[in-house]
């Protein structure tokens, strides 16, 4: 390989590596920024969207952690029901939203709550749910997920009409997999390839 071919690869990488890290930076300070700015308005729903459903043989944190923000909503006044939206798991077998129905009815949630049991990605989880928050009448709504999928989650809204379709707000969901380094930092990693793997699909 010449040394010109080895100079263009080697621009070539830093150019993605230095746009990877701009879109890492975008939707890591937004989600702080959601953290402190938590919804003030009260919504019809909380929109909860799905996850993978276990890790390790239990229910997966990074899940019920957003189910545990959307019934902080609901027991703070600021929803008045659930809706959950997560199909089946590719890698246990599991539907989403049943994990998910099953951790808020024994974390004590006796509220409202809906299930829309078939999307498999976050731009099918509001497309999907869609239909369920119209035949329920919702109005309003706030869409429940981690902090560093917000921005991704907004676009998707954006781009489907989903945010023409009900008044939405966002709320960043403060799971034990966002406050863990680890789990923070692979959630951030995997982002940006979702955010360009959308992108390149034209879904926003």
């Amino acid at each position: 390989m010449s040394p010109t071919v080895q100079r263009s690869l080697i621009g070539a990488l830093l150019v993605l590596l230095l746009g990877y890290a701009a879109i890492h930076v975008v939707i890591w300070r937004h989600g702080l920024r959601l953290l402190d700015h938590p919804p003030q308005r009260v919504a019809d729903a909380a929109l909860i969207l799905g996850n993978r459903a276990y890790r390790d043989g239990k229910p997966n944190p990074c899940l019920t952690g957003r189910v545990d923000a959307g019934i902080a909503l609901a027991n703070a006044g600021r929803v008045r029901g659930l809706v959950l939206s997560g199909g089946i798991d590719s890698e246990d077998g599991r539907i989403e939203a049943e994990v998910m129905e099953r951790h808020a009815r024994v974390s004590g949630y006796r509220g409202p709550l809906l299930l829309e049991p078939v999307s498999s990605s976050t731009r099918e989880n509001l497309s999907m749910s869609r239909a369920v928050l119209k035949a329920a009448g919702v109005k309003s709504v706030i869409i429940v997920t981690e902090p560093y999928h917000l921005w991704r989650a907004e676009r998707l809204a954006r781009a489907s009409g989903f945010d023409r379709a009900f008044d939405v707000q966002y709320a960043a969901a403060p799971t034990s997999c966002w406050r863990r380094w680890g789990m923070a930092f692979k959630g951030a990693l995997r982002e940006p390839l979702a955010i360009a793997n959308n992108a390149a699909n034209g879904y926003f």
